[in-house]
């Protein structure tokens, strides 16, 4: 016979895990963060992406730290966005970095404003991953680690996505590729100099699907870039509709008074 108390029992690692929706939900909004492109989206992996699958790997090892590496962990997570580059500032929605829990991102690829976001598919104490919404310029995920290789203490990020749509990949293939790699890059040179070490990161790039899956071109209709330039474009046009808005609420004031 079959115990069904065993064979309804969740996997030891349930926590670490998000409980996948059909949809993304935006609790709050951090103050200084824009939500655009987020809300309503669906998470996507590669096999919904368009551009070729690459699997991209950086390393910084930590060769006198004595941290262990939930410690360093630790770290990582309380201050992943301190630790981004200037032009990509990611907000943590509820300031955490938890299986389930939403970051926005307000970042500008080579001047263009893209505001989108990601979601902790999985975070234990020595690992976490973020997976894409629908318009990210990417369509996967991208895996933070820590872990001992001999007795040294390494860090590492580790994507393995496409490009979402034709447009972002062509913007790859002209350089944003590049300017995306210096991001993780920065990431793990900032967490060295937090931790007092000036170690060279290392990358390592393998291209593991050349081919381009034209029957996800469509995904340009949701290009969280282009969606982030034309509601930056229609500000003027909502600022006077509120001032409008606000000029009539006043004028009905004063007629009521009177």
């Amino acid at each position: 016979m079959t115990d069904d108390a065993s064979t309804n029992k969740e996997p030891q690692d349930a926590a670490f895990w998000a409980h996948l929706t059909s949809a993304l939900q935006v609790s709050r909004v951090p103050t200084g963060a824009l939500n655009l492109n987020v809300d309503g989206r669906q998470v996507v992996g590669p096999l919904q992406g368009f551009g070729q699958l690459w699997q991209k790997t950086y390393r910084v090892r930590l060769p006198e730290v004595t941290l262990t590496p939930a410690e360093v962990m630790q770290m990582w997570k309380e201050n992943f966005a301190q630790f981004q580059p200037p032009t990509n500032r990611f907000f943590p929605v509820l300031g955490t970095i938890e299986p389930g829990q939403l970051v926005l991102i307000n970042a500008s690829m080579k001047g263009m404003p893209t505001s989108t976001g990601v979601m902790v598919l999985y975070a234990d104490d020595e690992s976490f991953t973020l997976m894409t919404p629908q318009g990210h310029p990417e369509s996967g995920w991208v895996t933070f680690s820590v872990f001992k290789e001999d007795i040294c203490t390494i860090c590492q990020v580790e994507s393995f996505a496409r490009a979402n749509d034709p447009l972002y990949e062509l913007g790859f293939r002209l350089g944003g590729s590049s300017f995306q790699e210096q991001i993780w890059v920065h990431v793990l040179e900032s967490l060295a100099t937090h931790l007092h070490v000036n170690e060279k990161v290392q990358v390592s790039k393998d291209c593991l699907d050349p081919r381009l899956q034209w029957s996800e071109a469509k995904n340009i209709w949701q290009n969280a870039s282009i969606r982030t330039v034309f509601y930056t474009l229609a500000a003027p046009v909502r600022w006077l509709s509120r001032l409008r808005q606000r000029s009539s609420t006043t004028q009905k004031k004063d007629v009521q008074q009177k």
